[in-house]
């Protein structure tokens, strides 16, 4: 492990990692978790009660800097890690390795990394998929649960199995789907939704260091593939979620309806909020930054 300090240690961070961070923001750490001999990169930052962060696709730790700068300031210690396939993490060859229970035991390596046995875990798009089957498969890792976009799988599945709407936003999934369709991937094109211009080169150069084929097995291994087939058994029952859940969901997102929330209280036993924003998207975290910042500390304040 490594602390980045000084300017020519934090240029080398900023050059691998795909961006530096802004001038008097959190000293940020760059480390390495292993799962079963797959390293797994993660940027840490703070001291306090754990929160480790999951990106989606197309996505890497950067999608979270906002975030470690105001939760590290409030005391906590922030883990923003690569999924495997992306940026400076491993990239295991081959469809499994990127099925669920592997990607539960990245976010398991990397709070065992951190000295901890639980934390809170905050994830978006794949990375909220993740965070959700950490909660219901590992309940013992999460303190507090936040999730940006993804519904609990059980209101998913009802929402792909009845809603033609849904369906029709989950063609891009059965194109990923397909064989050989990360040759029409280009690092350009997977940042295209980054408006920020001094982020977007960082995460040019981030998917370049990035598996095409890694990040498209997320799909092959995990995500529905009858979709709307009427005739598809039910998804299997899962354990309801001990501990409070934050939701967060961009109104204007295109590829997951806000509608599949609904029903989320029913899966949770503890409190559950859900904060609906109208004026953002899929990438509700960049989106509406101040207000998802300002009400992810504010609710783990609350309940620290």
């Amino acid at each position: 492990m490594k602390r980045i300090g000084l300017m020519g240690a934090a240029l080398v961070l900023a050059l691998l990692a795909g961006g530096a961070h802004a001038a008097g923001g959190p000293a940020l750490e760059d480390h390495y978790a292993n799962d079963a001999g797959v390293k797994i990169h993660y940027v840490a930052a703070g001291s306090g009660p754990l929160v480790v962060m999951i990106h989606g696709f197309p996505d890497y730790w950067a999608t979270w800097k906002p975030m470690i700068a105001t939760l590290s300031a409030d005391h906590y210690r922030t883990a923003a890690l690569d999924l495997r396939g992306y940026n400076l993490s491993d990239k295991p060859q081959g469809v499994i390795a990127y099925a669920m229970p592997n990607l539960i035991n990245d976010v398991a390596a990397v709070i065992k990394a951190e000295g901890r046995t639980s934390a809170i875990v905050i994830g978006h798009d794949w990375g909220a998929a993740i965070a959700w089957q950490v909660a219901i498969n590992r309940p013992d890792l999460v303190d507090k649960l936040v999730i940006m976009a993804v519904p609990h799988p059980t209101t998913f599945a009802h929402e792909m199995a009845t809603d033609p709407v849904q369906q029709k936003n989950s063609q891009y999934a059965r194109n990923f789907q397909k064989e050989g369709a990360e040759k029409t991937l280009t690092a350009e094109g997977l940042a295209g939704w980054v408006k920020d211009p001094a982020e977007k080169p960082g995460y040019v150069e981030a998917f370049k260091r990035s598996d095409f084929a890694a990040m498209l097995n997320y799909y092959k291994a995990n995500y529905p593939k009858n979709i709307g087939d009427p005739n598809a058994p039910p998804p299997p029952p899962v354990s309801p979620i001990k501990v409070p859940v934050l939701v967060i969901h961009g109104m204007k997102d295109t590829a997951l309806n806000a509608a599949g929330h609904a029903g989320t209280w029913d899966h949770v036993t503890a409190d559950t909020t859900l904060l609906m924003i109208p004026t953002a998207g899929h990438f509700v975290q960049h989106d509406a930054q101040d207000l998802v910042d300002r009400t992810v500390k504010d609710w783990l304040d609350q309940r620290r």
